[in-house]
């Protein structure tokens, strides 16, 4: 059958599908390739391809058949323009809303004024389509572009916060120990040698109070004993004196008598406090007092007296001199321990003093370690705040980018639908 100019015209009328278009405008070339055979009142031998377009884009169909009548023929094409018609306007009713959603965007109305001003240049569809498929393309690369990144940046954040917070374990490790070594190890020991050193500066200063003592008291002893010795021979040259006295009395006049009286008293009173020899000097005193010297064994017996006296005083000062040198070698043996012990004091002192030296040199080094470590835990605290911070507007930045570009892709792809749509050519922003 031959497609008259009427039917034509209603399909024009019913859509203005650009397909469709060529499909009528190109009849001549479909009947030159066999697609329509029309000889009125003949039966279509030759297979017919006819077009049915739906709101999901261009669909051919094609219907083989075989002795068909012409009037069964007209028949169907009315029923297909019918359709055609039907689906058409659901077609443009789908692209109202599509162009609606697409203008509520800025992105969409830019692709809008970019297919209307193609369709008022009159440009190939194919073309727009392709720069469409090209931003869609460019919107899928950039969005998977944009989660690599993110991921990229997701594993340094977790590597980062990992290290960070490995590096804040380690400093306050770090600060525990340190401190921990300076409560129960250095602090305790320093103030042991401290002690110590405090405790032999005691003994320091004992030693040397007694040696200041040994000496005082040695020279209040040697002076006593000189006195003593002194005494001694003022007492043997009184006895000197006596018996040179006795020796010259024959007939001695009372006044002989009585100066030897009286040597016998200054005797007595040099030696008053040595009772040893104060019996022996009363008894001379007794027997001078009561004697007049005459007779010659009251005279031998006063002289022998007086011998032993002397004897005695000068076996008293031998005594006293021997002790003095004993006591000198004592002292002296003292002073000497007591300078060797103040030596060893000093050496104690110098080792302890060289120890807490050494101790108060570890303490400052671990305290300066600890404060260290605890400038770094701050640090690190801080860049572990900047970084969660940092990652956070980050993670705002790409959900944000990640919907826009969603978006974007979105309306690119209501565009690309809505440019390979039945017509476009109306479309106004």
């Amino acid at each position: 059958m031959i497609i008259d100019n009427k039917d034509i015209q209603r399909v024009k009328q019913i859509s203005k599908n650009n397909f469709m278009k060529r499909f009528v405008q190109n009849q001549r070339k479909y009947k030159e390739e066999g697609l329509f055979v029309g000889i009125r009142n003949v039966w279509l031998l030759k297979p017919l391809k006819f077009i049915v377009i739906d709101c999901q884009g261009l669909i051919i169909v094609q219907s083989r058949f075989y002795l068909i009548n012409i009037k069964i023929m007209k028949s169907l094409i009315l029923i297909a323009l019918i359709a055609v018609a039907f689906t058409a306007r659901v077609q443009e009713r789908n692209m109202a809303k599509v162009q609606a959603d697409l203008a509520k965007s800025t992105y969409g109305k830019a692709l809008l004024h970019l297919v209307e001003l193609h369709s008022m240049a009159g440009g190939p569809v194919q073309e727009l389509i392709d720069a469409i498929e090209e931003l869609i393309n460019d919107l899928e690369e950039e969005l998977e572009t944009l989660e690599f990144n993110f991921q990229v940046r997701t594993n340094e954040h977790n590597a980062l916060v990992v290290s960070l917070e490995q590096d804040i374990q380690d400093a306050v490790i770090d600060v525990n120990n340190t401190q921990d070594t300076l409560d129960n190890l250095l602090y305790p020991r320093r103030d042991q040698i401290q002690s110590k050193i405090d405790t032999v500066i005691g003994y320091q200063e004992e030693n040397r109070k007694n040696y200041d003592e040994a000496v005082l008291v040695r020279e209040q002893e040697h002076e006593a004993f000189e006195a003593q010795v002194a005494e001694l021979n003022d007492a043997t040259a009184s006895v000197d004196d006596a018996l040179a006295l006795l020796s010259s009395l024959t007939n001695p006049s009372l006044l002989q008598i009585k100066r030897f009286q009286n040597t016998l008293k200054n005797i007595e009173n040099k030696l008053r406090s040595r009772s040893r020899m104060a019996p022996m000097i009363k008894a001379l005193i007794s027997l001078a007092s009561n004697q007049n010297f005459s007779n010659q064994d009251v005279l031998k017996s006063i002289v022998d007296a007086l011998n032993d006296f002397r004897n005695a005083v000068v076996d008293q000062i031998n005594d006293l001199t021997a002790q003095e040198a004993q006591d000198v070698a004592d002292h002296e043996a003292y002073l000497e321990q007591l300078d060797s012990e103040f030596a060893e004091f000093g050496r104690q002192i110098d080792r302890a003093t060289v120890d807490l030296t050494a101790t108060n040199e570890k303490i400052d080094s671990m305290v300066e370690f600890r404060d260290q470590r605890a400038a770094d835990q701050k640090q690190y605290t801080a860049e572990l705040e900047l970084e969660n911070n940092t990652y956070a507007e980050e993670t705002d930045i790409y959900t944000n980018t990640k919907n826009e570009f969603t978006r974007e892709l979105g309306v690119s792809e209501q565009a690309l639908a809505l440019v390979k749509s039945v017509d476009f050519s109306n479309i106004q922003v």
